[in-house]
Order: C-alpha cells, then sequence, then structure tokens
C-alpha cells in the first residue's frame, strides 16, 4: 500500500506493508483525510513523531467489526488507550497514562491506504453526514471539548485568539451560546468566513488585540498554535478570569506567569473532545464545514498537499486515496 512516512523528511512509501489488526482492532479503508496544524509541526521536528503521519480521517470498514459491519463508514478517536489504567477505569481514555497517539506517538497514522484502530475508538458516520464533512470529526469535537472544560455563560465576554482551522470551528461552536464573542483574525479567508457567520472579529492586522481593552474578558482561548498566544491571553484576561488553551506550542511560551498567582487566572488545557456530539452537529447542520476547505490532493500528490497546508492563511486540505 502507499504511505505518507515521516523520518528526516516526508516521503510517500509505494510498497508498505498493510496494517495488521490485533485481536481488539479494526482494519479501515481510508476514505478521505485532513491536514492539520499538528501535522505541519510534527514535520518542524514537534514530538519527535517517525512513522505514518495523519489522525483526521474518514474511513469505511473492510471487515466485520464488534457490532458494526464491513462497509460501514466511520471515525475514530485518535487516543489508543490502554483500557485498565487509573485514567481509563474512571472513564477517561484520552488521558491513559500509557495511551499512544493515532499519527502522533507511538502508532501510525491514516495517510495511507489502509490503517488500523482499536474497535473501541470507532464511530458509525450517519448516512446525512457526507465524507467532506466527516472529516473534520476529530478537530469539530476539539471544538466542543472547550465549553466541556471552561464553564460559559451568556453573560461572558469571551476572546477568541487565533482563526485558523481550529479557531473557526470554536466560533462556530461558541456562537449560539449567546457570549459577548470575539475572534482575533489575521488573514483575509477567516476575516470572509466570520463576516458570513454573523460573528465579531477584530482584523490584528488593523488594530492592537489589546484595543480590545487590557484585564478585560471573562474567557480567552488561545487557538493561535503559537507561543505568543498564551502571552497575549494573559493580557486580555481580568483578574480570576479563565485561559482556555488549545494550542499546542512546539517553542516554549514566554509569559509573565506571576500574573496569574497574582491575578489567581484559572489556565484550562482543552485536547481532544466528545466525538457522538460532533457527529450530531453535522448531521444538524449546525455548523459550516465546506467553507473550510480550502484544496484536495490526491494520496499519490500527498507531499504537495503538506506544502499547499503550509502556505500562509490556507486553511483545510483534504487528502483522497
Amino acid at each position: 500500500m502507499r504511505a505518507l512516512r515521516l523520518a528526516d523528511h516526508l516521503t510517500l512509501s509505494v510498497d508498505e506493508p498493510d496494517p495488521v489488526p490485533a485481536a481488539d482492532e479494526a482494519l479501515i479503508r481510508l476514505r478521505l483525510a485532513g491536514i492539520c496544524h499538528t501535522d505541519l509541526e510534527l514535520t518542524r521536528g514537534y514530538m519527535g513523531f517517525r512513522g505514518i503521519l495523519g489522525h483526521e480521517f474518514v474511513g469505511e470498514l473492510v471487515h466485520d467489526a464488534g457490532s458494526l459491519k464491513a462497509g460501514t463508514r466511520i471515525v475514530g478517536e485518535i487516543n489508543v488507550a490502554c483500557g485498565h489504567c487509573d485514567f481509563c477505569a474512571s472513564g477517561v481514555p484520552s488521558q491513559c497514562r500509557d495511551r499512544r497517539t493515532l499519527g502522533i506517538d507511538r502508532y501510525p497514522g491514516v495517510f495511507a491506504d489502509y490503517l488500523r484502530l482499536p474497535v473501541r475508538n470507532l464511530y458509525a458516520v450517519p448516512a446525512g453526514v457526507p465524507d467532506e464533512a466527516a472529516v473534520f470529526t476529530e478537530p469539530l469535537a476539539a471544538a466542543l471539548q472547550v465549553a466541556e472544560r471552561a464553564v460559559i455563560h451568556p453573560s461572558d465576554r469571551v476572546i477568541l485568539i487565533g482563526a485558523g482551522k481550529l479557531g473557526l470551528l470554536i466560533a462556530q461552536v461558541l456562537k449560539p451560546y449567546g457570549c459577548d464573542l470575539t475572534v482575533i483574525a489575521r488573514q483575509d479567508r477567516p476575516v470572509s468566513l466570520l463576516k458570513k457567520w454573523d460573528i465579531a472579529y477584530l482584523d490584528a492586522r488593523a488594530y492592537d488585540p489589546l484595543s480590545l481593552g487590557r484585564a478585560s474578558a471573562d474567557i480567552v482561548i488561545d487557538s493561535t498554535g503559537n507561543a505568543e498566544g498564551f502571552a497575549t491571553a494573559l493580557d486580555l484576561v481580568r483578574p480570576r478570569g479563565t485561559i482556555v488553551l488549545k494550542s499546542t506550542y512546539a517553542d516554549l511560551p514566554s509569559a509573565n506567569l506571576t500574573r496569574v498567582v497574582v491575578d489567581e487566572i484559572t489556565v484550562v488545557g482543552s485536547r481532544c473532545g466528545p466525538f457522538a456530539s460532533a457527529l450530531r452537529l453535522m448531521s444538524a447542520g449546525l455548523v459550516d464545514l465546506e467553507s473550510l476547505i480550502d484544496a484536495r490532493y490526491s494520496l499519490d500528490n500527498v507531499i504537495d498537499g503538506f506544502a499547499h497546508a503550509a502556505r500562509q492563511g490556507v486553511l483545510k486540505v483534504l487528502i483522497a486515496p
């Protein structure tokens, strides 16, 4: 089979052996995959990953798997948990003490003709949800996790820093809460989409983000993907406010952590989220996913797809077998 491998550089292997599922795993044929910011960071050395990249996907089962029949379209959670540690026993496998992560940490990813995943990680895609939407299940679930980790009230002033792929999903998820939401954006495409969705924004190319008011937001969400985002969040959040971190930083943030102590700021990490809820949102047509797609490449041209995805301002690039 074909597979995109990361070693010293990206290489498309054309004679990769097909994956051999373990007893609790399913064999999946790829239908569509998405390139995300984490994939790009991995190619720059983040996590020291070596192997087959990719974790956002929709596929179909090659064989029956549990209650799911062969041919069923599926998506899958990215955390491969041990199933017996204290976190697994308490129903939080995403924090498994020995977890591996699909295409990120010690587990082969999805940029390949076939992949494998534990059956317990799989979710059937509803009939009315097209592949081009289902491929967003993992990042949409991550966007929903913001409201799982931080209580957001309609009366709250919320500032979202970063209007990339994930930030635009978070903005759509938060809009129905009725909170006073402003998104800080820096590129033409996100600005046009925020206008389309009637979501308030500040164009950081024309205005200083601090013009929104120092220490004025009840909740600040950092979805920038860069180390400067946390420092900006600290400047914007009010005393006893909350910062939600959605960024995985390749570089260590530099910020005045004394502010966290003196102003009694709550800092919340937010990672993976609820797949079932994400699929329900898609089924109900409550999120605009099609507008986030900028390009589509074949697996044979996946390296060109990565080059496209790395361009400034580009949103979602999809890879089809």
